[in-house]
C-alpha cells in the first residue's frame, strides 16, 4: 500500500512540475480572424475604454493561429514585450491597448513572426474581410438569424466558401464572427473545430455604444 502511495506522489510531483506544452511558435495550419461585436462586449464591460461612446460595431478581437485538427497554440515562448513603436502600430488596429497586449502575448507570439510583421499581417487580414453594409454601425437590424449573418458575409465576400466563417453568440445575443484564413490570408474552409455557436432562431444585435 505504501509503495503505491509513494509512486502516486512521485507521478503527481512530476506532472505538477512539468510545464504544459503551449505549442511551438510558427507551427500551425491556418488563421482565424476574430471580429467582436462591440455593443455586446459593452453590455458587460461598460467602463472599458472601448465603450466610451465611440460607436463601434465589429472590432478586431485577434488574428489567431490554429491547428486543423482542432485547438491552437497559445502563449508561445519566448514571450516578448511590445515596444512603444509596436504599441502605436497595434493601437491603430485594436480598440484598446490592453487588448493588443493580451492578444500579442497569447496569440501573436505563436505566429512565428516578429511583432511588426504580425501586426502588418493582422492589418492585411482586416482589409481582406468586408463587413456587410447591413452590419455596419448604426445600420443594423435589431435581430437576425446566424445563417442570415453568414449569408450577408458571403455576399460581401464572394471568395468566402459556404463554411468559411462561424457566428458566435452569448445566449441569444451576437458576440463575434470568426473567419477562417490560410497562412497567406486567403479565405479558407473552416474545420469542424470552428463552427457557429448560436441557438436556433433570431439573434439579438445590440445597438452601438
Amino acid at each position: 500500500m505504501k509503495y503505491w502511495m509513494v509512486l502516486w506522489l512521485l507521478i503527481a510531483t512530476v506532472t505538477t512540475a512539468a510545464p504544459r506544452s503551449q505549442g511551438q511558435s510558427g507551427e500551425f495550419d491556418f488563421y482565424v480572424l476574430s471580429l467582436s461585436w462591440s455593443p455586446t462586449f459593452c453590455l458587460t464591460h461598460p467602463g472599458n475604454e472601448q465603450c466610451s461612446g465611440k460607436g463601434y460595431g465589429f472590432v478586431l478581437h485577434g488574428l489567431w493561429p490554429q491547428y486543423a485538427r482542432g485547438g491552437w497554440p497559445a502563449s508561445c515562448t519566448p514571450q516578448t514585450h511590445l515596444s512603444e513603436a509596436e504599441m502605436d502600430k497595434g493601437a491603430v488596429l485594436f480598440p484598446t491597448r490592453a487588448l493588443l497586449k493580451h492578444e500579442w502575448a497569447k496569440h501573436g507570439t505563436c505566429s512565428g513572426l516578429p511583432p511588426l510583421e504580425y501586426l502588418a499581417k493582422t492589418d492585411v487580414a482586416l482589409g481582406a474581410v468586408v463587413i456587410p453594409q447591413q452590419l455596419q454601425p448604426f445600420n443594423t437590424p435589431p435581430s437576425l438569424q446566424a445563417k442570415e449573418i453568414e449569408a450577408l458575409f458571403r455576399e460581401s465576400n464572394p471568395r468566402m466558401g459556404n463554411h468559411g466563417m462561424a457566428v458566435i453568440c452569448k445566449g441569444q445575443v451576437l458576440s463575434e464572427v470568426r473567419v477562417c484564413l490560410t497562412k497567406d490570408l486567403a479565405f479558407a474552409g473552416c474545420p469542424r473545430s470552428v463552427k457557429s455557436q448560436c441557438r436556433g432562431g433570431d439573434i439579438r444585435i445590440p445597438t452601438q455604444r
